[in-house]
């Protein structure tokens, strides 16, 4: 069917007042104020109440911490205590208990304008090996895009690392399972529904060797990197101590300081480190809201994006930052930014940019991020008609500054996944109450062990 989302409230593109045109799951045409469009349309969606983005782009998250907001053991805490407070924790996870957190995480996100999910698992207790198949299935079962980064951790506690054994794998497990999930799920090129990306837990929580292999083993096959770097001064500090050189430092050493990488949060960069991450192009997921939360400090975006970086948004893990809502998080960086840099560093199109065209830089996606002829079909709308936005002025503006958390209309590849803020066939009710108990059953066997 070939539909034409017509006449929207407002619309990030440029001359598409009358709005899109979308068909076979692309974007076929912008229609310009006073105009009709070229191709023959089979359906009309009046767009005269909403706001139309493009779909959001998360491009860092921990599905499986939906499980632990807010946990009293973890509260008030920087990052390292945070984590050793929760890993003990995170080691009872099982296939039901992921299950359920995937569903969870995915709907929170798609809810909030989310059309591309990405999650970062690298926890793997025994019986959880298939971990990243299951978020795969979980996936298209909503008709969601998909990056799945395979994490990983094999230094524990008795290597001198944070995590329990019972959570950590050895190298050529880690490899294997790697190669194997790329062969099986990875589709490569314009308009992939699902791609898989190699991604140590962080520099320290690997040996060196396993660094070196993962990016080998992601350029013979063709696919990106992503790791935690930079978030806390006492990372810095560590990586000082430990290998005598910063973390950037060491990451180059390992062979990633690259356009295939994306690093999650980029907090505690140097000038001289920033001018080299642009001319690397390597990109940097800003999570403002866990940076608060964890008090890790302000990613220097602007910095980034004018030495040549990209910035993306993330909403991390649902542990730190508590939500997986996207749309919040935009505002949240717009805050944060400003704070920073100044009211006229950053209007609230630079924040959309980081949550759109700036995510999809980072996972090497040229086709989406954008409303233009020939991009994914991917796209956000919201209405404003919430007591939040009475009286606002400029729509686009009013997304960010009154506050927007939920959309009322998501499309992925040309097919609406959430149609008036509701996924279809999905109980919500149901699915958070399954997954409260699987919660307070997580939290009561850590009590135990």
């Amino acid at each position: 069917m070939t539909l034409w989302i017509k006449d929207p409230l407002a619309i990030l593109a440029g001359d598409a007042a009358n709005g899109l045109v979308v068909d076979k799951g692309r974007i076929v045409e912008l229609v310009p104020a006073g105009h009709q469009p070229s191709h023959v349309v089979d359906q009309v969606f009046d767009a005269r109440r909403h706001v139309v983005l493009p779909g959001l782009i998360n491009t860092h998250h921990h599905f499986y911490q939906t499980l632990t907001r807010a946990f009293p053991a973890a509260l008030d805490k920087d990052l390292f205590p945070w984590l050793k407070a929760l890993y003990p924790v995170w080691a009872g996870l099982d296939a039901d208990a992921l299950r359920l957190a995937v569903r969870v995480a995915m709907a929170e996100l798609v809810l909030s304008g989310c059309t591309t999910v990405v999650d970062h698992h690298y926890v793997f207790p025994k019986g959880l090996e298939d971990a990243i198949d299951i978020e795969v299935a979980e996936a298209g079962r909503l008709g969601v895009r998909a990056l799945f980064t395979r994490g990983s951790m094999n230094l524990s506690v008795k290597d001198g690392g944070l995590p329990p054994d019972s959570v950590v794998q050895d190298e050529d497990t880690i490899l294997a399972d790697s190669q194997r999930l790329i062969e099986r799920h990875h589709q490569a090129g314009d308009h992939a529904m699902v791609q898989i990306a190699l991604a140590p837990c962080s520099p320290f929580s690997v040996t060196q060797r396993l660094m070196r292999e993962s990016a080998d083993l992601a350029s013979r096959l063709d696919v990106r990197l992503h790791t935690h770097l930079a978030e806390t001064e006492d990372e810095n500090a560590f990586c000082q101590s430990l290998f005598g050189c910063r973390p950037l430092d060491y990451l180059e050493d390992c062979g990633w300081l690259s356009d295939r990488v994306w690093l999650a949060h980029g907090i505690h960069f140097n000038a001289n480190e920033i001018a080299r991450l642009g001319r690397a192009g390597t990109g940097i997921c800003h999570c403002p809201s866990s940076n608060q939360v964890l008090a890790s400090g302000i990613c220097p975006a602007p910095a980034l994006e004018a030495a040549g970086a990209p910035v993306g948004l993330g909403v991390d893990g649902s542990a730190s930052a508590d939500s997986s809502n996207l749309i919040q998080e935009v505002r949240a960086a717009f805050l944060l930014q400003r704070l920073a840099n100044g009211a006229g560093a950053i209007s609230h199109k630079d924040a959309l940019r980081y949550a759109t065209q700036g995510s999809a830089r980072c996972l090497g996606r040229p086709d989406l991020g954008v409303i233009a002829p020939g991009k994914a079909a991917d796209l956000a709308l919201f209405t404003l008609d919430e007591l939040r936005f009475s009286g606002h002025g400029d729509p686009l503006a009013a997304l960010v500054l009154c506050g927007a958390h939920r959309a009322d209309r998501v499309m992925v590849a040309g097919r609406w996944i959430v149609e008036d803020g509701r996924i279809p066939g999905w109980d919500l009710i149901d699915l958070a109450e399954r997954h409260r108990a699987s919660a307070q059953k997580l939290a009561a066997a850590a009590v135990k062990s």
